[in-house]
């Protein structure tokens, strides 16, 4: 019989393997991160099996109940394996593993991974109320299991002697913060001599999830026409990039203001807007950073690419863009045939804000 225990820390209390992350020392905070555990077991009826811990960043893209048919696509973007029993070797020991093997007890015995950040952050795709298995995205999963052989694809490994855990890898933002973004058009119309003048901006190119996202709007309506209202939408584009071009487009905020601006004058508005996952939590595709049923499950945030680090290694990409819709009256004999829209688009960042303290740019958060 085999168990593996790791310990959570979850409001719910409950409590089956020891984890936690650290800066990997005398290293770049940017480039290693250590995750530590302690592995508790009961050797009685291993025979000639062993013991293994194994880490993996995966992009899965499929169900459970299509794996029969071959038809679920499921890639390790990065994989670690550690023998623990018999031990092979036995890493450095921290602080953190002194206490959890003496939570643990006997039998218990310490590994550590060292995960490069520039793997991918967590990001499931919702599923839709009628789907089963799991989401679609890339996760991290710590898994400890019996075998003969670390890695033998022919050998069967009985459920009973695995344990699983979903860890999520959550990005956060900078401490600073660049200037916002600007856009401006300017359009004519049919039967008016004159044109209507866009301008919109933000303060800064980062927001946080759950923070008011005000949005700053010059009009100069030198037209014959009256803008009627403004509309602005968001929209989130997930673009899977591991195995195919696909491109998914999902709106998560479409808000309309009664703002007028009659014909020949100007106004300077700001609206505030702030997309959340509340809103959208029947949008099947749509990228969350965790699973629906988690508390602290946001909107996915958006895909930071660093220098150097290739797309497709990231296997799925988010972004997000503002649409600002000017919504303009026709008026005259020919009425809605001469109304159209004036429109500008801006970049939006979504991201978490850094906790206060000591914390790495990228946090390991765990989960069941």
């Amino acid at each position: 019989f085999f168990v593996c225990f790791i310990n959570l820390y979850l409001n719910k209390g409950f409590f089956v393997f020891f984890l936690t992350a650290d800066p990997l020392p005398g290293k770049e905070r940017l480039f290693s991160v250590l995750l530590y555990g302690v592995v508790k077991v009961d050797t009685t009826d291993f025979g000639d099996r062993k013991a293994f811990v194994q880490m993996a960043c995966a992009f899965r893209y499929g169900s459970d109940d299509l794996d029969v048919m071959g038809l679920c696509f499921r890639k390790d973007i990065w994989i670690q394996q550690i023998q623990i029993y018999p031990e092979s070797s036995k890493p450095e020991l921290s602080a953190m593993h002194d206490t959890l093997l003496k939570k643990a007890g006997d039998n218990s015995y310490p590994f550590s991974f060292e995960i490069p950040t520039n793997l991918p952050c967590s990001v499931s795709l919702q599923p839709g109320p009628d789907d089963k298995g799991k989401a679609c995205g890339v996760d991290f999963e710590v898994k400890t299991y019996l075998a003969k052989e670390k890695n033998n694809p022919d050998e069967k490994i009985d459920k009973k002697d695995t344990a699983r855990l979903v860890v999520r890898k959550i990005q956060y933002a900078p401490s600073q913060v660049g200037a916002g973004p600007k856009a401006d058009v300017c359009k004519s119309f049919m039967m008016s001599d004159k044109p209507v003048h866009l301008e919109a901006s933000m303060e800064k190119d980062l927001y946080f999830h759950g923070e008011d996202i005000p949005i700053k709007i010059k009009i100069n309506n030198e037209s014959n026409k009256t803008v009627k209202k403004i509309k602005i939408t968001v929209d989130q584009t997930t673009d899977i990039v591991l195995y195919s071009a696909d491109k998914y487009t999902k709106t998560v905020l479409n808000q309309e203001f009664g703002e007028t601006v009659d014909a020949a004058s100007t106004a300077d508005i700001c609206l505030t807007i702030k997309p959340a996952l509340s809103e959208n939590k029947e949008k099947r595709g749509l990228a969350l950073d965790g699973r629906l049923k988690d508390e602290d499950t946001n909107l996915a945030s958006t895909t930071m690419i660093r220098p150097g680090v290739e797309k497709e290694v990231l296997g799925i990409l988010v972004s997000y863009k503002i649409k600002i819709n000017l919504m303009v009256a026709g008026g005259g004999l020919l009425g809605g045939l001469t109304a159209s829209d004036v429109t500008v688009e801006l970049p939006l960042n979504l991201m978490h804000p850094k906790p206060a303290g000591n914390f790495l740019k990228t946090h390991i958060i765990l989960g069941l």
